[in-house]
């Protein structure tokens, strides 16, 4: 009989042998690697950097944003009160009267020095067109002497801070009349250019 190998009777067959690679490619290849994670490293470091330096910008142009919106009401109400003295009151006053409204003149000129002096500008569209990005529209006036879409009542002036609205404007807006003179350049222009 013949004797039969099982199983784990059975001999491994021959490992070969192992490939030996070029130490000098293993170093290369190595190096290329590392160089490649470091140059990542560096580029996601600058994309960081620049990032914090765009955030710190935005916080100090944008920061105050929620403080302005809630002095505006106060910078609204100075005006109000300026605008409701009419000018025979004025002239018809005592001198303490006289008093009073000149120092709410001088509060509401100096509030609306700090809110320019910290990045909030007014938007007064008065005659200009109607801008639904800065411009809210309240109503719309029948006026054939203005363009229509021209802002002819404000409402209520709006701000804005930096680049972005901090309150929109509220205007009316004319209706009829002609149409706005962007417009037809716009139009002119696109016949000239075919």
């Amino acid at each position: 009989m013949t004797n039969e190998l099982k199983g784990s009777d059975a001999p491994e067959p021959a490992a070969s042998p192992p490939t030996e690679q070029d130490p000098i490619a293993v170093l290369e290849s190595q190096v290329a690697e590392l160089r490649d994670r470091f140059l990542r490293a560096v580029a996601e470091s600058e994309n960081i950097r620049k990032r914090a330096e765009r955030d710190v910008a935005d916080a100090r142009a944008y920061g105050i944003t929620s403080f302005a919106r809630d002095v505006l009401g106060v910078a609204d109400n100075l005006a109000r009160t300026i605008e409701h003295v009419s000018a025979e009151a004025r002239a018809s006053a005592d001198s303490s009267l006289k008093a009073l409204l000149e120092g709410v003149e001088l509060t509401e000129r100096d509030l609306q020095m700090i809110l320019q002096k910290n990045g909030v500008k007014p938007i007064n569209p008065m005659g200009e067109k109607f801008d639904p990005n800065f411009h809210q529209a309240m109503f719309e006036v029948p006026d054939s002497g203005r363009p229509a879409g021209s802002v002819v009542q404000v409402i209520q002036p709006g701000y804005a801070i930096g680049d972005r609205v901090l309150r929109p404007a509220m205007v009316g807006v004319a209706r009829g009349g002609s149409k706005p003179k962007v417009g037809v350049e716009t139009a002119n222009e696109n016949k000239g250019g075919k």
